[in-house]
């Protein structure tokens, strides 16, 4: 079987150069990386092979396995790697019965195009993997440009109400001191009221477009989660929800400003505590190796949809009712955390809610 006259070479050309033909064709007609691609170009391949009645094509490459056939428990093959950005990825594979075949009727001329046609693949595959990567660059920078822009607007507003806000608080207070009428005072309670309020917002929008000044220093990270617990413990209690708190080790530091971590804390505890179910429980982990701290907080709310996962850090966003929440809170937990040079990390709980995890590095 392994002797081959000059009519069957010439045979086996024409079929090799057909089937190099048929999978460049299949490959210049494909707008993106397609399970369906690669069946057309396996079934191709089986063509071209000598006694391809028989013969059976595989590919394995990034978790998807096809196969022009059921492969037989025993077989011999012939395969060629497939590596991606020069990181192995899988491999093609020709396989015929062991039971009727041997290695030698195999063609050397065959091994040859099974690695051609490995390549195609490899630059089929790479060619669109830079297609989403540049892809997802030009939103990234589109996005970084926006938020740029943003956070020179909100700075020069944060600024701009700053002083009319201080001048309206300061004369409502002179004026609360110097009163004896209770309907005035309590009307007076609420003008202040309300100033602090915006006052709080201007400091999130400070936060957000990174005008706040950074301090960082070696600071113990138990106390800093004591006291978001107990600052917030009418917002647990009014809900019948527990907070449980797990330290790895009591006196984890790291370099960080100690305000802007207890702004991440209270933002992310207020979210949990919002979302989830009265008489529910709420989990703080503080975890740490080598290089990095890691503050988990797992709540047992609706969770996150993923429709939605991608927005949430963008400033304004809210799922909240517009009277209950500005859509910042989690914009400045973000920019607080990636000026530590750190990143969130998020997860569905089980059996349902969310996981945050935040990653600080230790220095």
């Amino acid at each position: 079987m392994n002797f081959i006259t000059t009519d069957e070479k010439l045979k086996e050309r024409v079929k090799e150069l057909t089937c190099l033909y048929e999978i460049s064709k299949i490959i210049s007609h494909s707008d993106s990386f397609k399970k369906e691609v690669l069946k057309k170009i396996i079934s191709s391949t089986k063509k071209a092979w000598r006694f391809n009645n028989d013969a059976i094509v595989e590919i394995n490459i990034q978790n998807l396995h096809l196969s022009t056939a059921k492969i037989p428990g025993t077989t011999i093959f012939q395969c060629s790697s497939i590596t991606i950005f020069n990181t192995a990825a899988g491999f093609i594979r020709v396989h015929y019965p062991a039971t009727k075949y041997t290695i030698e009727d195999f063609l050397d001329d065959e091994q040859k195009l099974l690695h051609t046609i490995a390549y195609e693949i490899e630059t089929y595959i790479e060619k669109f993997q830079n297609l989403e990567k540049k892809a997802l660059l030009r939103q990234t920078i589109e996005r970084m440009d926006r938020l740029s822009l943003l956070g020179e607007m909100t700075a020069g507003i944060a600024h701009e109400l700053n002083t009319p806000l201080a001048n309206i608080l300061g004369f409502a207070e002179l004026i609360k001191d110097s009163n004896t009428d209770p309907e005035i005072t309590s009307d007076i309670s609420i003008l202040i009221n309300s100033v602090i309020y915006s006052r709080e917002i201007i400091k999130k929008l400070m936060f957000f477009s990174c005008e706040m000044p950074q301090q960082l220093e070696p600071t113990k990270l138990k106390p800093l989660v004591t006291f978001a617990l107990s600052f917030l413990k009418q917002n647990f209690q009014k809900k019948e929800i527990k907070n449980e708190v797990f330290f790895k080790n009591d006196d984890l530091t790291a370099n960080i400003d100690s305000i802007q971590i207890t702004q991440v804390l209270f933002n992310l505890l207020l979210n949990a505590i919002y979302i989830s179910p009265n008489k529910s429980i709420i989990k703080l982990i503080i975890d740490s190796d080598d290089l990095n701290i890691y503050i988990t907080i797992e709540d047992q709310g609706m969770g996150i949809p993923v429709a939605i996962r991608h927005k949430i850090f963008e400033p304004f966003f809210t799922t909240k009712p517009s009277k209950e929440g500005l859509g910042l809170g989690l914009s400045v937990v973000h920019g607080i955390v990636e000026n530590h040079n750190g990143e969130i990390i998020i997860k569905d709980n089980f059996p349902k809610g969310t996981i945050f995890t935040i990653r600080l590095p230790i220095t």
